[in-house]
């Protein structure tokens, strides 16, 4: 008797891919994935904004701290309170790399910044990447899976529950 391999076909992908391209238009060979039924992923979107803004409050809440201790001149080029207030974006900044890449994914911030190191402006720039490039697809993303799950389960003793 023979054996007779039997295949598995997978269904359609519901993969998002955005490949990164620099200013120049020069593709860069990163990109993002992000799989659109992920029920998780519009959670990890509102984890994002969440943390964000604890870490800008936080930052902000040590801007005035700072600013209120007397500062001491030294012999270099910065105050105490100036290099404290650099201190401290420098932990705000690597906190927010982690909070991004927690939801772009590993290494997220480093491949939209393609090598260069994450600034105020570099910020700014992935905050609208993220809202205007990547939210819409979270938004359509969720309808679908709604509608999959009202299509499944949405008898009508259950379509109270969907609503």
């Amino acid at each position: 008797m023979t054996e007779k391999e039997q295949y598995i076909t997978l269904g359609k992908s519901n993969i998002l891919r955005l490949r990164i391209k620099t200013n120049e238009g020069v593709d860069t060979g990163e990109y993002l994935e992000f799989n659109l039924e992920d029920i998780e992923l519009p959670l990890k979107y509102q984890e994002l904004l969440n943390r964000d803004k604890k870490n800008r409050e936080w930052l902000k809440k040590q801007m005035i701290i700072i600013d209120k201790r007397e500062d001491v001149k030294g012999n270099q080029l910065l105050s105490k309170n100036e290099k404290d207030k650099i201190k401290a974006v420098q932990s705000f900044l690597k906190e927010e790399v982690d909070i991004y890449n927690m939801f772009l994914g590993e290494n997220g911030v480093q491949k939209l910044l393609n090598g260069s190191e994450l600034t105020w402006t570099s910020l700014i720039e992935i905050n609208d990447i993220i809202e205007k490039q990547i939210a819409p697809y979270l938004d359509i993303s969720m309808k679908n899976i709604t509608e999959k799950i009202k299509e499944k389960y949405g008898q009508a003793e259950n379509k109270e529950v969907l609503k």
